[in-house]
């Protein structure tokens, strides 16, 4: 099986490159670095880029035997998220980067992966949610590749709250947990 280890890091015209195919990805598996995928033609191949390396659609990766592929973002459900004004717009894009929630910035709207439970919590904030389904091309570094286990350990604050009688809370402060970036 061919393998993909780099994204080209040259400008789109700097070169005469012949692409010889095409991988449509969900934001989902462009954010991974180890993965397998299928090209357009349906030969399968497999990703091994370094950790941190998120393709966007447009890019193009090298494969183990000189070919060169281009990424598509492939369309998927997302929440297109408008507001009254930019005020309350600005404070919808603060309540999902709170959460570390990979966002979408456009010209009066952010867009993000479906997630029921963000939708309810977008309406509660007064936005217009409407599902559609479009290319999801998040701002870059405002997520973590590795998600779940640095959203999991974001979980685990301590509410501190000074009533006066400066007594201990019962534990330690090892969590056990490394943020690694």
């Amino acid at each position: 099986m061919v393998e993909i280890k780099a994204k080209l890091k040259v400008a789109r015209g700097a070169y005469k490159l012949e692409v010889k195919g095409r991988l449509a990805l969900p934001f989902e598996m462009r954010q991974k670095s180890r993965f397998k995928a299928k090209l357009e033609s349906g030969e399968e191949v497999a990703f091994l880029l370094p950790r941190g390396e998120v393709l966007r659609g447009g890019d193009l990766v090298a494969a183990s035997d000189g070919r060169v592929f281009e990424v598509v973002s492939l369309p998927e459900e997302v929440l297109h998220v408008e507001a009254k004004n930019a005020m309350e717009l600005a404070r919808i894009a603060y309540h999902l980067g709170n959460r570390h929630v990979a966002v979408q910035v456009g010209d009066g709207h952010v867009r993000i992966a479906h997630d029921h439970v963000l939708d309810r919590m977008l309406e509660g904030l007064g936005a217009k949610v409407s599902h559609v389904t479009a290319p999801f091309e998040p701002e870059a570094g405002a997520y973590h590749a590795h998600g779940t286990e640095h959203g999991a350990a974001k979980i685990h604050d301590h509410h501190h709250h000074d009533d006066g009688h400066g007594h201990d809370h019962g534990h330690g402060h090892s969590h056990g947990h490394d943020h690694h970036h």
